[in-house]
């Protein structure tokens, strides 16, 4: 399944490359929501509070209204998630708040280290997921560099995603995985990521960084794996 992405920034509709460097803005907020009518999921993230620089909340409160959407950005509590949900979003995403500092290399190596535990914040899942219901709960485990990117992918953790999965999964319907390496690219997105991810998890998997071909939504969706897709759309490459 293709889910299209619109990203929030400043105000208008963006797409950024590596989460960092703008590529594109529109606008013209209305043309989106219309083009995306017809998906029965669209991704809407909150870049600003992601970065922790403001907000997008009075246009997410309009968007969610006219369409099925998971929102994300900068959720950091069960009552900010239940604010949206109560606005019309159908699920949340949460990301950064899941993970706590870093540890060493060394001993997120070991084979059974202490330190996994410590990174990932089971506790808090668990407390999300009997507030708001696993249903509504979409975990976000993004990497750079192979290791998970939070804090607006600015920050990177000592931790594997699939190690991040393997504590989270009891408390989530989906998790959402962005290869921010490829993000903005349109280079492609690394498929064999994308089976060892599906391999980890039997939660619904949605991948997302660097698509350009409606070729790799049919590959992914093979595997049971389903796309997020932004700059392809917006620069025309692939139809939505």
């Amino acid at each position: 399944m293709l889910i299209p992405s619109i990203d929030l920034m400043g105000g208008r509709v963006v797409q950024l490359v590596h989460g960092e460097d703008l590529a594109l803005g529109f606008d013209d907020l209305e043309y989106w929501v219309d083009r995306f009518s017809d998906y029965p999921l669209v991704q809407l993230i909150d870049l600003d509070a992601a970065k922790r620089q403001g907000d997008n909340r009075r246009l997410i409160e309009s968007i969610v209204r006219r369409l099925p959407c998971q929102v994300g950005g900068g959720i950091r509590s069960s009552a900010e998630a239940q604010i949206l949900l109560d606005m019309g979003a159908q699920r949340v995403i949460f990301g950064s708040s899941l993970f706590n500092g870093s540890a060493s290399p060394e001993a997120i190596d070991r084979e059974t280290s202490p330190a996994v535990t410590n990174l990932v914040r089971t506790q808090f899942a668990e407390e999300l997921a009997f507030s708001l219901g696993v249903e509504h709960l979409v975990f976000s485990v993004d990497t750079k560099d192979s290791k998970v990117a939070v804090r607006g992918w600015r920050e990177k953790i000592e931790l594997r995603p699939q190690d991040a999965m393997q504590h989270l999964e009891p408390f989530c319907g989906a998790f959402l995985y962005t290869h921010v390496d490829t993000e903005g690219t349109l280079s492609g997105f690394p498929i064999d990521i994308a089976r060892s991810l599906r391999r980890q998890t039997r939660r619904q998997l949605i991948v997302a960084g660097g698509i350009r071909a409606q070729s790799e939504i049919d590959e992914l969706d093979a595997e049971n794996i389903d796309a997020v897709a932004g700059m392809a759309i917006y620069t025309g490459l692939m139809k939505a």
